[in-house]
């Protein structure tokens, strides 16, 4: 019996195949695609969170102080002149930031290594760079889903047949997160 399905793709279109969806689901919180691919994708999915839930509470806090811009009114950075030069005036802020102990950021840096990175384009004047962010999959596991799948074990996603596909009659399911 075979360990995985090889989806009639060569070893890296499969891989690029299956990290591409694990990230659309864990970004979206449910992807339409077929059934075949969507139990290979629950396996991979339900890895990270179980990871995730495992590693949630394992960090501390820290207080650091980070330079910041100025800003004006409008959000544009306030410039001085220095010796002819325009600069940037910064001040001194205090931050908490988390700072993941050693077994959570493994589990991280594992995390990473199958997500791709993920930029969300606001709807309007789309195609623009100025209001794009990046979105940060593997705090969002540790955040969001983390505690809410903490005391599960295991099952942390389903699928919902939906029909056969119109082209090629394919098994279309809806795999989502519960």
């Amino acid at each position: 019996m075979a360990k995985y399905r090889k989806l009639g793709r060569t070893s890296s279109q499969r891989k690029a195949l299956l990290r591409n969806q694990v990230t659309a689901l864990l970004h979206h919180g449910r992807i339409i695609t077929t059934e075949a691919r969507a139990k290979e994708v629950k396996k991979i999915a339900e890895g990270l969170i179980a990871m995730a839930a495992k590693e949630k509470d394992n960090f501390e806090t820290v207080t650091v102080t980070a330079k910041v811009p100025v800003k004006d009114k409008d959000g544009k950075r306030v410039k001085e002149v220095v010796n002819g030069k325009r600069k940037t005036t910064y001040e001194s802020v205090q931050k908490e930031i988390k700072k993941d102990l050693p077994s959570r950021l493994h589990a991280r840096h594992q995390i990473l290594r199958v997500l791709y990175p993920v930029v969300d384009v606001p709807t309007e004047r789309a195609g623009r760079k100025r209001n794009t962010k990046k979105v940060d999959l593997a705090a969002k596991l540790f955040d969001e889903y983390g505690p809410k799948y903490a005391d599960r074990k295991g099952g942390y996603t389903r699928i919902i047949k939906i029909g056969p596909r119109k082209g090629d009659a394919a098994m279309e399911v809806v795999l989502e997160l519960v």
